[in-house]
């Protein structure tokens, strides 16, 4: 009788409508500690975490403007040998649409019309502009207008955009958020690059203007000077104090870093002539940038702790008179008679970026600078742009930039002694004034390649050699831009088809829309 009794029970209660037993069912199913809302100040610093600068610009722009290089082949090949290596020229599409325009996007859309958000959105749009260039810079007409607006509008398909439009579209963007920064607003004061500090964004927002004004150099000489001449009326950079960075650490790393301190720690090296060129004019900052092991028979050899036992016979070098740049035009295999005509036990032996300092893994990644914005300035100035003294403008960027290396520690800063002999010994040379501004801009970019790389095919300086590695990809002297991901070309076919048609082949030969003007004569200025 019991079993019955209780079958009938359990039959009866599920007839019953339950009332009693989900009272409070909805309360008890919330995590008390899973946040329900998301301060959109987070979105805007994980863009700018992973805004810093890829390791895949080894590959391909430090190599092009010949400041690094690698001697090997197959998956580093790249900008060392003219080829054509699309699983690394995809690192900065992936990383600029992914990462930061897609979290730019968002926060956009969260503060847009929050007014008290006002000055976080104005940031958010001038580092979406700075990741739209980068974009644009790499790759010429790239999705802009419909770009990360596959969630919030199902746009998975967005439209390529000419690269005028772009340009034109981020200059506005850049003078509206600059304008509409205010220090009566919120302070967002959990901003990673500025501490939500209004005067410093907007100085980062003017020259950020200044930079895409001159884009226009060669292509649009009048919009050029139009938009210089807001950029100075704003205010631009007026010192280090004022650079765009991050400061990395051990849990949020520099990318480039991260990879020349582990598994490429013994692939890459100081090219030849980036090195040439420092050694050439006693600049000091080679020694804060270079490291060399004499007497490195293998990869193992460069090892910091080992150079310090003579034992082994390997001497570590920070020295300027002991550097030695790798050669352009040489792989692992034919630099062998490069190695045996020089004395050397092996190419391990060439100069590499000290990857303890400069490239540490908590080493700063620079995005605009003082250092840039006022060689910028002395061009400008030289083409009648601006007011102020060029000479002055150039030795200023010169300076700034020596006085930036202390960023990267005590070891790499340049005495104030050094600093002045420097300057003095390399006066602005006016019969000669636009290739020396351009050298010292590709000084002032190391490690930045997008930037060293965009100002490159802009001026045409410094006047590199073309890199004489056999069995290139190109048919002109230098790679003008990157190619498109493969999986465009199945994902959004008509839009990259349309681009290609309009803008020429998808190669590494076909220059951008502001490079297009003299683009097949950038050795020759």
């Amino acid at each position: 009788m019991k079993r019955i009794f209780l079958y009938v029970c359990l039959c009866c209660s599920l007839l019953v409508p339950m009332t009693s037993c989900d009272e409070g069912f909805d309360e008890m199913n919330i995590n008390p500690v899973q946040p329900t809302a998301l301060d959109p100040v987070y979105l805007m610093n994980r863009a700018a975490l992973f805004s810093t600068i890829s390791s895949t610009t080894l590959n391909y722009e430090s190599a092009i403007v010949q400041q690094i290089v690698s001697p090997n082949g197959g998956v580093l090949a790249g900008g060392n040998f003219n080829q054509l290596n699309r699983a690394f020229s995809i690192g900065t599409w992936n990383k600029y649409y992914r990462d930061v325009l897609k979290h730019t996007t968002d926060v956009k859309r969260f503060t847009r019309d929050n007014p008290d958000r006002n000055n976080l959105y104005q940031m958010a749009r001038i580092l979406h502009s700075m990741a739209a260039m980068i974009l644009t810079d790499t790759f010429g007409d790239v999705p802009y207008f419909e770009a990360s607006l596959g969630y919030l509008e199902g746009k998975i398909d967005p439209v390529y955009d000419r690269q005028e439009d772009i340009y034109l579209d981020i200059l506005n963007e850049l003078q509206q958020a600059t304008a509409a920064l205010s220090t009566a607003a919120r302070a967002e004061n959990g901003d990673i690059f500025y501490g939500g500090n209004v005067d410093k964004w907007k100085k980062l927002g003017y020259s950020l203007m200044l930079r895409a004004g001159m884009r226009h150099s060669k292509v649009n000489p009048t919009r050029a000077r139009e938009w210089v001449e807001r950029a100075v009326a704003g205010g631009v950079m007026t010192s280090n104090e004022d650079n765009m960075a991050i400061h990395h650490d051990f849990n949020y790393t520099n990318e480039i870093g991260n990879t020349l301190n582990a598994t490429e720690a013994n692939n890459y090296y100081l090219a030849a002539p980036f090195e040439e060129f420092l050694k050439s004019n006693n600049d000091p900052r080679l020694g804060s940038i270079a490291v060399r092991f004499i007497g490195a028979g293998s990869g193992p050899d460069q090892n910091n702790a080992l150079a310090g036992n003579p034992a082994a016979g390997v001497t570590l070098s920070r020295n300027p008179s002991d550097q030695m740049g790798f050669p352009m035009g040489f792989d692992n295999q034919t630099i062998g008679a490069v190695v045996t005509q020089r004395g050397l036990r092996s190419f391990y032996e060439f100069s590499q970026v000290d990857r303890t300092r400069m490239t540490a893994r908590d080493a700063p990644i620079f995005h605009v600078t003082f250092a840039q914005t006022s060689l910028l300035l002395a061009e400008a100035a030289l083409r009648g742009w601006t007011t102020g003294n060029a000479a002055n403008l150039y030795a200023q960027g010169i300076r700034a930039h020596m006085e930036q290396m202390e960023e990267y520690g005590p070891t790499t800063a340049i005495s104030e002694n050094a600093i002045t002999t420097y300057i003095n010994a390399n006066p602005l040379d006016m019969g000669n004034a636009l290739e020396e501004i351009g050298e010292q801009y590709w000084v002032a970019s190391f490690l930045n390649a997008y930037e060293g790389f965009a100002n490159f095919r802009r001026t045409g300086y410094p006047a590199l050699t073309p890199n004489p590695y056999p069995g290139k990809d190109i048919s002109g002297d230098f790679i003008r831009r990157l190619s498109y991901p493969d999986a465009e070309f199945s994902v959004n076919n008509a839009n990259i088809q349309a681009a290609v048609q309009r803008q020429g082949p998808d190669n590494l030969d076909t220059p951008v829309w502001w490079d297009a003007v003299g683009s097949s004569t950038a050795s020759a200025n």
